[in-house]
């Protein structure tokens, strides 16, 4: 790490200083780090004063300023006189909260929270993460993006749209923050099952990296969310007269490549080699075509192919320790054959070769042979069909008769593990659930669809319709179901166990590419942390409440493939990774200011 002085000039934290006192240490994996004084900031930084001060949400810290900050920084009569601590503030907030009755009010008061007062913001989240992530998360952020227009206040992240061609590297330039470790970026033409909201989508970004920095411990100011506006074919949000976006139809084509490639290089040319950008909610005609032409030149991930992909091998895995057998031996049926649908089907794949030593091509063909992917609108992918599939679907064809429904597939297939990722609520009938658990006598049911309205089924529907049999996950959270006496507590497979997590292995190791071994380390990194106790509930997940300590062993493994596979350039590789991604980690506690 190298040395600096650091300044802070009007709140603007310029480099993120963090050794107490005397020239300062450039943290460039978080704001935190083992050795920091978190509770005095050093004296080389400058916190801006008085009302300028109440109004930076990084440095205010409302009642908890103490009577010597509110002299040295002139804030008195700023303030009512009470004094009150960051767990006093977060007991009145988390009370105010619970008063709300629609999850979208919620929402918004927790993005009100973050514009201003951004530490308890997320001490808030970290805290309470199994109430507020649905709020801040899937399902509420769903409604969120799709009434953004409504509820638009202050502008989160940036908006680079048409508009803006030939000028990007300059919009990039016009963010504040200069050292940025990851961006999520979204298009919005696929915001998780609700279609295209365009220019509204930023909700998605916004989202995601509150995860980041609550869940995987990056600084708030290292992440920047990112909304492409290329137009949207939503009729109805281009006559919304408070549609905020684009008023025309989507660019496609050389247009929309053209936007997508200058926006690429500008995002390597103003943050280098190492920034780490997520593609989020892009339709399955571009998102699998810009991995597949960035992926060798920048770190990228995609979370709806990978991220999925990785979450659900996980709980894959877990499963195995309850159905008992192999992953070679298993049989799956996924409805949908869409992003999240092929990708978990190509990590499967890859685990398969990986535990049976078999080449990557002979895992394929045998999980061809294992694994029929549904379109819900065409039928079964079979080989009769391969001209007309798109190009992401062909290695999923295989010899078979058509079948044309789902009830159909299930019972001439007869999988163990039915997957659901087809964007369609309700489609995991009665009949189908008991199909299942005629020849399964532990039926895997993985209902992934987001949001909770476009989940195939609740979790209620497969532990009742199976009679108790199934071991139940689900993209959206469900309470736990009581069924003949016994409680049922259904995983979540959720994104948000597996990208922060892996972002904050790529970040600690300076990996400069992300390759599908380490989605693999990620997905047993987390099945690892399934214990006895869980699987006693019926689990396949680990609880939220322990996240960050299952993020740091995740970032552990990731961060350990990048040093094996070359890739990473952080030297020299620490001895123990688990502790080092714990002391990156971001702390939301407030500081002292002298």
């Amino acid at each position: 790490m190298e040395s600096t002085t650091n300044t802070m000039v009007n709140g603007s934290d310029l480099d993120n200083n963090n050794a107490a006192g005397g020239g300062g240490v450039v943290d460039v994996y978080g704001e935190d780090f083992a050795t920091e004084d978190q509770l005095i900031t050093p004296w080389t930084v400058s916190v801006a004063s008085g009302y300028t001060l109440l109004r930076d949400p990084r440095h205010n810290k409302g009642l908890a300023f103490t009577e010597n900050e509110r002299d040295a920084h002139y804030l008195r009569g700023l303030l009512p006189p009470a004094l009150m601590n960051q767990e006093l503030q977060e007991k009145r907030l988390m009370h105010n909260l619970r008063q709300y009755k629609v999850p979208l009010q919620r929402y918004v008061a927790m993005m009100d929270l973050q514009e201003r007062n951004e530490r308890l913001f997320y001490k808030l989240l970290i805290d309470n993460v199994e109430e507020l992530l649905p709020v801040v998360y899937t399902p509420t952020v769903g409604e969120a993006c799709q009434k953004y227009g409504s509820i638009f206040r202050r502008p989160q992240g940036l908006y680079i749209s048409l508009k803006e061609k030939g000028k990007i590297l300059e919009v990039l330039k016009n963010w504040p923050e200069r050292n940025i470790q990851v961006i999520v970026v979204t298009d919005g033409e696929r915001i998780l099952g609700l279609g295209d909201l365009g220019c509204q989508g930023m909700g998605i970004p916004v989202g995601k990296l509150s995860l980041y920095t609550a869940l995987g411990g990056l600084r708030p100011s290292a992440c920047l969310p990112i909304t492409i506006d290329v137009g949207t074919n939503n009729e109805q949000l281009l006559n919304d007269e408070f549609y905020i976006g684009l008023r025309q139809k989507r660019a496609t084509g050389q247009e929309y490549a053209e936007l997508l490639q200058e926006f690429m290089t500008a995002v390597k040319q103003n943050y280098g080699e190492k920034v780490l950008i997520q593609f989020e909610d892009f339709a399955n005609h571009n998102a699998f075509e810009l991995l597949s032409k960035y992926s060798s030149s920048h770190l990228v991930f995609n979370d709806d192919i990978q991220g999925t992909a990785s979450v659900v091998l996980a709980g894959i895995l877990s499963a195995l320790k309850l159905v008992g057998g192999t992953l070679a031996d298993q049989t799956f049926l996924f409805l949908g054959a869409g992003e999240a649908g092929t990708g978990i089907a190509e990590l499967i794949a890859l685990e398969m070769s990986k535990q049976t030593k078999a080449p990557i091509e002979e895992a394929l063909y045998l999980r061809r042979v294992k694994t029929d992917v549904l379109n819900l609108l065409q039928g079964l992918i079979v080989s009769s069909r391969k001209e007309s599939l798109q190009h992401f679907k062909k290695p999923w064809a295989h010899e078979h008769a058509p079948i044309k429904s789902l009830l159909d597939a299930v019972k001439a297939i007869k999988p163990t593990m039915l997957m659901g990722t087809s964007g369609v609520g309700k489609t995991f009938t009665k009949e189908v659930v008991e199909a299942m658990a005629s020849f399964n006598e532990k039926p895997v049911i993985f209902a992934l669809s987001n949001p909770t309205s476009q989940s195939e089924c609740t979790a209620e529907e497969a532990y009742t319709w199976s009679k108790g049999q199934a071991i139940f996950a689900s993209g959206s959270p469900f309470d736990p179901v009581e069924y003949n006496g016994k409680v049922f507590v259904p995983g979540q497979g959720n994104n948000a166990y597996i990208f922060p997590g892996l972002g904050l292995g790529l970040i600690i190791s300076g990996a400069i590419r992300v390759r599908d071994e380490m989605l693999l380390a990620a997905s047993e990194a987390l099945a690892a942390q399934v214990t006895q106790e869980h699987f006693d509930k019926g689990l396949i997940y680990p609880p939220f409440t322990n996240i960050r300590k299952i993020s740091a062993h995740i970032a552990a493994k990731v961060a350990a493939k990048a040093y094996d596979l070359g890739l990473a350039s952080r030297l020299p590789r620490p001895k123990d990774l688990v502790s080092y991604a714990e002391s990156c980690m971001y702390s939301p506690m407030y500081r002292s200011y002298r």
